[in-house]
Parts: structure tokens; C-alpha cells; sequence
């Protein structure tokens, strides 16, 4: 049954014991009210009748002649006539009536005592009327009296029915009310402090049942929101964690107290001390035995920190057998404070920047500049050397002509160091390798080039072996990149090769390109370093005694062929010589 229902029935059972009761109660008054009427209107009368009849039978006994005694009687028994209402009455009335008469006669010739007994007569016949009305006055007093009672105990019974009722509704519909309000506000509550769980049990098809059905699908929807909204917030966490997890860079998060929030593997390893011992430990307490973590935070104590921190010396530390260079940043974290409408500072982000590439080229620019300065000044120096044998006229002619030829190879040295910063200027300016692309016969490259070094090769007395298949079918390339690549690719195999070694260059067909290789019998180059030497400026150790060019040679060569479709690779181990290649794609 609903709620408003059963609020409704009780308060029209209330109603309805107020109507019944007040009904009942103004029917017993009404009773009442007519009953005593009644008795007022007969009873009453009739003996007010009987004593002004008594009255004039008094007047007539003691003054016979009286004029007016006997016609106040028979005005008296005449209206007693006419208000007849007990049983007998009539039968009194008439005796009476029939007395009066005879009493009238006896008046005219009667003796006197005849007219006393009559007289006698009539009084006591109105005693018997007057006595007839009280014993029924009597009567009725008492059945008034008994109506009344009954009255008052059906009043009673209906008052105290009416109090049961209206008490066990008290009792009753707020509990109702009440007892369900009780378990929505305990599930509101449980579901405030995040248990969705708690819903309410479903005990009726009423209103209150109606809302516990609503709020257990709201703690279900709420649940399944939870859920899903804990799932994207690990899976931001998660990713979030594996971002700054995955950084190179150190990171740790101070708080204002100063106290370490995070720090990610890096700044742990960098540190030298776990993760776990880390978070949530005070930096200063930390930093007492962490001569790192002590250097992080003497910027925030600085009273100009970006000076602090731009005049600071980048920390070095050793990963790997390595130095590795890292400069620190210093973030301030500030929030917005709803409570006290304004930002307020919340902590550090303390960044150690892996700065090692940066460093490494930086030292490979120094050495690039130093190289090119040698490069520069030996044959310029040779040049002027040269050139001041040139003007003795008693050089003899022979002299003169290997002074020549001396000058000639210095300045082509010159002009492919020249030639090589060029090119790398152009691509460092984004104007791209221009190409002629068109068939080649390789033969004729690989002749060009070698007769190109031959100077070169004869001053280092070295041998070259040429293995070219007969039917070599034409490739699609650049003549004059191909040959400056190839004139690079000899010019390191003679630089590096010991006087008298042999160096060997040949051709094949490999699938749908045409391979080119120089094979020199030189110290070799570990594998860690095959893919270092095709960087700008990469230098690789020197610990057997061979000086290094600009660095620029092969990665330019590289780019040259990769531009026309092939690839440029080595193939070395120390000790054992090193071979160059590089494909090209064949006429289709």
C-alpha cells in the first residue's frame, strides 16, 4: 500500500470517529433535550392542572359560594383534557368530568354534607392524577437518567476508541515515515564516504519503495562511473608514471615543507639511493649524507636563483664508464587556493637535463675547429714551404717539377676540405642534394677516381686492385656525386693503410642494385663504431697512431648515395682491415 494511502485511511478513520462520535453525542443530546421536553409539556403541565384544581376544590370547600372557584376548576380539568398522555389519564379525566357534574347538581338542592363528600371525591380523584403524572415524571426521570448513561458509555467507548486509533497512527505513520528516511539518510551517508554498497533493501511497491529502487540504481550508475572513472585515472597515472619513468632526465618533486614527492628511477640512480627511500623522506635530512642532493638544493636557498642556476657548473656523473653532463632546472609549483582566493606556493620540480649529446658535440665542434685548423695549416704551410723553393732559381728542374706536383696534391686537399664544408653548409641550410640522375657505366667511375688518388697512392707505395665483372650493367646515379664518393671512400683506405698494403676495389650485382666496395687492410674499426663514423664530426679513438679528417667525408658520402636510392655501409673488425660499400639502383 503507498504511504500517501495509508496517511490518507488514518486520517479519514479520525474523521470518521469524530463524525461517529460527534453525531452519536448531539443524537443523545437531542434525546435528551425532547425527553425532558416531553416531561416539561405533559407531566409538568398536568400537575400544575392538578394543583390549580386542588386549588379551586379548596376555595369551593371553604367558601361554597366562591364565584370563581368552580369555574377555575372546570377550566383546569378542561385543559387537563387535553393533555392526556399516561395510561388511566383519560379514565380520571372522565371520572372527574362526571364528578364535576354531579357535584353541580348537588349544589342546587344537595345538603351541604353530600356536596363535602363529593367534594372529597373530586380532591381525591386529582390526587390520584396529580399522583398518576409524578410516578410517570418518575419513570421518565429515571429512563432519562439510564438513556443518559448509556450515553455517556457509548461516548466513552467511542472516545476511547477513537484514542487507540489516533494512537496507534501516531505510533504508526511516522514510524512509516520515518523508519525508510532513516535508511535512505544511512545509505546517502555510506555513499558519501565512497561505499557504494550499502544500498537500501526493497521492502514495498509504495513511494519509499519506489525511491530505494531509484537511489540503488543511482549507487549502481555511481559505481560504474567510480570504476570507470578509476580505470582512466590509473590509466593516466599509469601513463603519466611511464612517462616520467621513461625520461632520461632526472626528476624530483618537493613539496613546500621539503619534503620528496617523487623522483623518478634516473634521479634515483643518479642519486644513488632506490625510489623507495627516496619518497617521502625530508630532502634536508637526505641531503646531509647525499653530497649530489645537497648541490640540487643549494639553488633554493640562493637569493637569485636563475643566477645561481645559469652560473652553476653542470654536474658530472659517471653511467657506464661514462661521463655523462646534466644541468638543473628549478621550477616553481603554485595552486590556487578556492579557500583563500589567491595562489599559493606548493613546492619544487627539481629537473637534472641530460645535456652529454650537447657536450659531446660541443667537444666535437672544438675538435672539428682544431682539425680544420691542422688540415688548414699543413698544407698551406707546405704550400709556403714550396713556394719559397719555387723562387731559388738553383732548384733544378726535376726539384721543381716534384715541388709542383707537391703544391698541386696540397691544393686539392685544400679544395675537398673547402668542398666537403660546402656541401655540408647547404644541407645544414635545407637546400637539398641537387641530382643528375642518369644510366652509368660504374667502370668508367671507379677509373676516374682511382686515377684520381693514383698521386696518392704512389706516395704511400701502396698497390690497387681493381675486380670489375665484364658485363657490369649501368646503374641509375649522379656521375659526380658517385665518384666523389667513391675518391672519399679511397682517400680514407690510403690515409689508413700501411705503406705497401694492397687495396681492392670491386663490383657485383646484388639482386636489383649494383654494389661498390673498397677494401683497405688497415687497423680496422670496432663495431661499436660503425654507425658513430657516419655522424658530422665524428671522431673515433685514436690509439694506433692515425689522424682522423674533418669528419665530415662520410657522413656526406652517406647522403650522397642514400639521396639515389642506395645505401652506404662498413664492414670491420680492429685488426682485421675495413671494407666500404654502397649500392645503387640498377637501369630498369
Amino acid at each position: 500500500m503507498q504511504l500517501k494511502t495509508k496517511i490518507t485511511l488514518g486520517f479519514v478513520a479520525m474523521l470518521a470517529l469524530l463524525l461517529l462520535i460527534g453525531g452519536y453525542a448531539y443524537y443523545a443530546v437531542q434525546r435528551l433535550d425532547a425527553s425532558s421536553r416531553t416531561i416539561l409539556r405533559a407531566n409538568f403541565y398536568t400537575i400544575e392542572l392538578g394543583q390549580q384544581m386542588l386549588r379551586a376544590l379548596d376555595k369551593m370547600e371553604t367558601t361554597p359560594t366562591a364565584p370563581n372557584a368552580l369555574p377555575e376548576f372546570e377550566r383546569a380539568l378542561t385543559r387537563e383534557a387535553g393533555n392526556l398522555t399516561e395510561p388511566g389519564e383519560q379514565a380520571l379525566v372522565d371520572s372527574l368530568t362526571h364528578n364535576l357534574a354531579a357535584y353541580q347538581r348537588l349544589l342546587v338542592a344537595a345538603p351541604a354534607a353530600a356536596q363535602q363528600a363529593q367534594l372529597e371525591q373530586l380532591r381525591t380523584q386529582t390526587h390520584r392524577m396529580i399522583g398518576l403524572n409524578v410516578q410517570a415524571l418518575t419513570t421518565k426521570n429515571s429512563a432519562s437518567n439510564q438513556a443518559t448513561e448509556r450515553a455517556s458509555h457509548y461516548l466513552l467507548a467511542c472516545i476511547s476508541l477513537a484514542l487507540l486509533i489516533g494512537l496507534g497512527l501516531v505510533l504508526s505513520v511516522p514510524e512509516a515515515a520515518v523508519t525508510p528516511l532513516r535508511k535512505v539518510t544511512a545509505a546517502i551517508r555510506h555513499a558519501s564516504q565512497g561505499n557504494y554498497h550499502q544500498t537500501i533493501p526493497v521492502e514495498s511497491h509504495n513511494e519509499f519503495g519506489a525511491v530505494a529502487g531509484a537511489f540503488n540504481h543511482l549507487l549502481v550508475r555511481l559505481q560504474e562511473f567510480r570504476s570507470s572513472t578509476t580505470a582512466d585515472l590509473i590509466t593516466e597515472r599509469n601513463r603519466m608514471e611511464s612517462l616520467v619513468n621513461s625520461l632520461d632526465e632526472g626528476l624530483l618533486l618537493i613539496d613546500q615543507h621539503r619534503r620528496i614527492l617523487l623522483a623518478n628511477p634516473t634521479a634515483a640512480e643518479l642519486l644513488g639511493v632506490p625510489v623507495a627511500q627516496l619518497v617521502g623522506q625530508p630532502a634536508d635530512e637526505l641531503a646531509k649524507q647525499n653530497d649530489l642532493l645537497r648541490s640540487l638544493l643549494a639553488p633554493l636557498e640562493a637569493p637569485r636563483r636563475q643566477q645561481a642556476l645559469a652560473e652553476a657548473p653542470l654536474f658530472t656523473i659517471t653511467q657506464n664508464n661514462e661521463e655523462a653532463y646534466f644541468r638543473l632546472t628549478v621550477h616553481d609549483i603554485v595552486s590556487f587556493n578556492k579557500a583563500a582566493d589567491e595562489m599559493q606556493f606548493v613546492g619544487h620540480i627539481l629537473a637534472l637535463h641530460n645535456v652529454s649529446d650537447f657536450k659531446r658535440l660541443d667537444q666535437v665542434k672544438s675538435n672539428f675547429l682544431a682539425t680544420v685548423s691542422h688540415e688548414l695549416k699543413t698544407p698551406l704551410s707546405s704550400i709556403n714551404i714550396n713556394l719559397k723553393l719555387l723562387q731559388d732559381e738553383r732548384v733544378p728542374a726535376e726539384e721543381r717539377q716534384r715541388i709542383t706536383s707537391s703544391i698541386r696534391q696540397e691544393t686539392q686537399r685544400l679544395q675537398r676540405m673547402v668542398s666537403e664544408l660546402l656541401n655540408v653548409s647547404r644541407l645544414d641550410a635545407g637546400a637539398g642534394i641537387q641530382l643528375d640522375v642518369h644510366p652509368t657505366d660504374l667502370s668508367q667511375v671507379v677509373r676516374y677516381a682511382t686515377d684520381t688518388v693514383q698521386a696518392q697512392l704512389d706516395d704511400k707505395q701502396l698497390r690497387l686492385e681493381i675486380a670489375l665483372p665484364p658485363n657490369l650493367p649501368k646503374a641509375c646515379a649522379d656521375v659526380e656525386k658517385t665518384t666523389w664518393v667513391l675518391i672519399n671512400l679511397l682517400a680514407n683506405a690510403i690515409r689508413y693503410s700501411p705503406t705497401g698494403e694492397t687495396l681492392t676495389v670491386w663490383a657485383e650485382v646484388a639482386g636489383p642494385m649494383v654494389q661498390v666496395c673498397v677494401q683497405d687492410r688497415g687497423p680496422g674499426i670496432a663495431a661499436e663504431h660503425h654507425d658513430r663514423i657516419f655522424q658530422r664530426f665524428a671522431q673515433i679513438p685514436d690509439k694506433t697512431g692515425y689522424r682522423g679528417g674533418s669528419g665530415l667525408g662520410l657522413s656526406i658520402a652517406r647522403e650522397f648515395i642514400t639521396s639515389q636510392g642506395g645505401r652506404l655501409w662498413v664492414e670491420s673488425e680492429l685488426g682485421m682491415g675495413s671494407t666500404f660499400c654502397f649500392t645503387l639502383p640498377l637501369v630498369s
